[in-house]
């Protein structure tokens, strides 16, 4: 299987995931505005969301995905069938009392995350109806998150990539269709988030099928494999965790400074998602099967190998996002936001988040395509603990900035301290001999530094003055822009192809 192209299609599933996640937002504020009924779905869908984040999809990823490659490669695929019905029958009982657990103690779990509400009965009472609608989501997520592990081991890359855009249509749907049947009607976006976690189940097993996968339960609790999964579950919760406390923080720090500033990091925020989903999320998920296969195999040096092409196809892409996020903030905020009560204002100060976001931008990809390089030899301690000290950074450094930079500075915070925890885990994989860098990095440097100059100075020349994107209708921003986008690609891509990059240089097959 050709690495390059699976990239592709998983980045292009990540896009139309993330598109439709915008115009979802847009349906949901078109349909039910901003008032007491969003309040209490968005509070509701918090903790089955957030627990989502921290078990379901990374944590057990981490934990798994290098365990079943182990088994699927050393001991045979019956073997690594058997594993896979003994994890999902523990995996199934343990969240299925958590989920019944979490909708019997709803009301308490609204009170501690959002005790406000209790001053408003109707408003608590509702918020408390819609949790125990969305908390079965655990479920369903953590279900789909390891059989998107076994479809992935199995280079079944496009099922997993493609399964999140049903949750975003089942929302679409929903609102658009359904929220007029009930009472009130923003019960609908929680039914939204139990139809698409069932959905998003249901649309794997038909692939889990082909290749032989489907679970059966079979509970035993002392197998080996189990019991170093779930064990190696607690640092991976610990390390996904780290990331939503330094979030949450970076909100807390916010909220003492001006009205807008929690709105400017969220919008920047989600531009930059853009390109860190579709690379570094995208990379990471490619590289973790077959580096754990080449482990298991124990072929060092094709996993040095594989690691040099996650890096370089990193640079290659993520550095030009990066100088584009930059000087494309203002047209990309103007043309996606810059409407109704977003101001001008609002698209200057989004714009200096976003631009400070852009500094760290490769950092943050980076980190995803070097931890895997841990993950898969089922060392997860060490990412974590260099995530831990990058969180200790991180809120050094909003100390320091945003007295200077104000909202920016904690935008950049969280970029030099993503940096700091690339640096690390690249060295960490250097000292440990785990990656040797291949040979032409030299060559490869001047090469994309050409390319990037190049690609700079066609935005800037092709952007214009900040203030004429304010004036424009929004189709003309959309030309714009798109015209803008394409030029800037076409003089990046060319200069590279003029500088001697070819596209088979970068073609790879996956571990078999």
């Amino acid at each position: 299987m050709n690495l390059l192209k699976t990239l592709a299609t998983v980045s292009s599933m990540t896009l139309l995931s993330r598109v439709l996640g915008f115009v979802r937002d847009f349906v949901i504020a078109r349909s039910f505005g901003a008032g007491i009924l969003t309040d209490a779905f968005f509070v509701a869908f918090k903790l089955p969301n957030l627990l989502r984040r921290l078990f379901a999809e990374g944590a057990f990823s981490q934990a798994f995905v290098p365990v079943l490659g182990e088994y699927k490669n050393r001991r045979g695929s019956d073997a690594a069938r058997q594993l896979v019905d003994r994890v999902v029958s523990l995996l199934f009982l343990v969240v299925l009392a958590v989920t019944v657990l979490g909708m019997a103690a709803a009301s308490l779990l609204v009170y501690v995350s959002a005790p406000g509400f209790a001053d408003d009965p109707e408003k608590f009472a509702l918020t408390v109806a819609l949790t125990r609608i969305t908390f079965p989501y655990i479920l369903f997520m953590s279900l789909v998150a390891l059989a998107g592990g076994v479809l992935n081991t199995w280079s079944r890359f496009a099922v997993p990539a493609f399964t999140p855009v049903l949750l975003n249509v089942s929302f679409i749907l929903m609102a658009l269709f359904a929220a007029e049947y009930f009472d009130p009607p923003i019960m609908a976006l929680g039914w939204a988030v139990f139809i698409g976690g069932g959905a998003q189940l249901l649309f794997q097993l038909p692939a889990l099928k082909r290749i032989g996968m489907l679970p059966k339960f079979s509970l035993n609790v002392h197998d080996e494999g189990v019991r170093r999964i779930f064990r190696l579950m607690a640092p991976a919760v610990l390390g996904v965790s780290v990331a939503q406390v330094s979030l949450l923080l970076n909100t807390v720090f916010a909220s003492f400074l001006a009205t807008g500033s929690v709105s400017w990091l969220y919008y920047a925020d989600r531009l930059m998602e853009f390109p860190a989903g579709m690379l570094g999320a995208a990379l990471g998920t490619i590289l973790l099967p077959s580096l754990a296969s080449y482990h298991a195999a124990g072929r060092t040096d094709d996993y040095s190998r594989l690691l040099d092409w996650g890096l370089r196809l990193t640079f290659l892409l993520a550095a030009p996002a990066a100088l584009a996020l930059a000087i494309l903030a203002v047209p990309l905020i103007t043309t996606l936001f810059h409407h109704g009560a977003f101001s001008a204002n609002d698209v200057f100060m989004t714009r200096d988040a976003l631009v400070a976001y852009s500094i760290g931008l490769l950092g943050l990809i980076l980190v995803k395509v070097l931890a895997p390089g841990f993950y898969a030899r089922q060392n997860i301690r060490t990412p974590v603990k260099i995530a831990l000290l990058s969180l200790a950074v991180t809120q050094l450094l909003n100390l320091l900035l945003i007295g200077w930079l104000r909202h920016a500075g904690l935008a950049l915070a969280i970029g030099l301290a993503a940096t700091l925890n690339a640096a690390l885990l690249y060295r960490g994989l250097r000292h440990c001999a785990i990656y040797t860098p291949q040979p032409g990095w030299l060559l490869f440097y001047g090469r994309l530094a050409l390319a990037m100059a190049a690609m700079g100075a066609a935005l800037w020349f092709a952007v214009g003055e900040a203030g004429d994107w304010l004036g424009w209708r929004l189709g003309e921003r959309l030309l714009r822009l798109s015209l803008v986008v394409a030029f800037g690609a076409g003089v990046y891509f060319a200069t590279l192809w003029l500088a001697g990059f070819r596209l088979r240089d970068f073609k790879r097959s996956a571990a078999e």
